[in-house]
């Protein structure tokens, strides 16, 4: 990931193409996920992996705009049930993409989008199940320990993970990422994650992919500067300021 108008390189998305304003990411500094801790998360491919998300029911996933905003559906496969992005589960066509109306590629915020599938995926399996939503507005507390997890690569500008792999990182007060990235840059629909001392976050082919405190879907992988730099927390989605979004839009 890298960050917009601080002087470094354009930010980047999960696909790998640069995009004004948004970030993709991976996992930096975790372990291989085990058969069903993360059982909400999914690999969103075109001819491979490009970007993250999470089951919110069986005909809905929830992912980051950035991931999807100007993408033609049917262009979309979504993988389900497997801790490999390339192989295993099943594959499900994506027929409809609803992006938040008031996503902004350059400033990042309102950084969530909702895929229709084509057919209902098979929940209740050890790899397949709807992740739970906070209330609306909540707001997880700094210092809360948070999992996000996904295929991107392990280190900054390196290879995307072939299996599933997962980090757990505090929250971040939004005070402490504003003066990190400038008060501007972080709005109240972002929620920050990450050590201090860096060594731990989510990287290139994490976007979209899910922030979770106690199983609870808090946040959305979206962008950051960097890939677990010291003194630069991951930036992600506040889904508490969209449950009602989310509830009225999916299908």
């Amino acid at each position: 990931m890298s960050l917009l108008g601080c002087g470094g390189p354009e930010m980047e998305a999960a696909d790998g193409q640069e995009l004004l304003g948004s970030m993709g990411e991976e996992i930096v500094g975790g372990t291989v996920s085990a058969s069903g801790a993360v059982p909400w998360v999914v690999s969103l491919r075109r001819t491979s992996h490009f970007c993250g998300g999470a089951i919110y029911n069986a005909n809905t996933i929830i992912t980051a705009a950035h991931c999807v905003s100007g993408a033609t559906p049917s262009t979309i496969q979504v993988r389900y049930n497997s801790l490999s992005h390339g192989s295993g589960g099943t594959l499900v066509n994506v027929s409809q993409i609803i992006v938040h109306p008031g996503y902004s590629s350059s400033t990042i915020n309102n950084d969530i989008a909702l895929l229709k599938l084509s057919s209902s995926m098979t929940l209740g399996q050890t790899q397949a199940r709807a992740v739970p939503l906070p209330a609306q507005g909540s707001d997880p507390a700094a210092g809360a320990s948070a999992i996000t997890a996904g295929w991107g690569t392990t280190s900054e500008g390196g290879s995307i993970s072939s299996q599933l792999r997962q980090v757990t990182v505090p929250i971040v007060a939004r005070s402490t990422a504003q003066s990190q990235y400038g008060t501007s840059s972080i709005t109240t629909n972002m929620i920050a994650a990450g050590l201090t001392q860096g060594g731990a976050d989510a990287c290139q082919g994490d976007s979209g992919g899910p922030l979770t405190v106690g199983g609870t879907l808090v946040g959305i992988t979206s962008w950051g500067n960097g890939c677990a730099r010291a003194n630069y927390a991951g930036i992600y989605t506040r889904v508490g300021n969209y449950v009602s979004w989310i509830q009225a839009n999916a299908w």
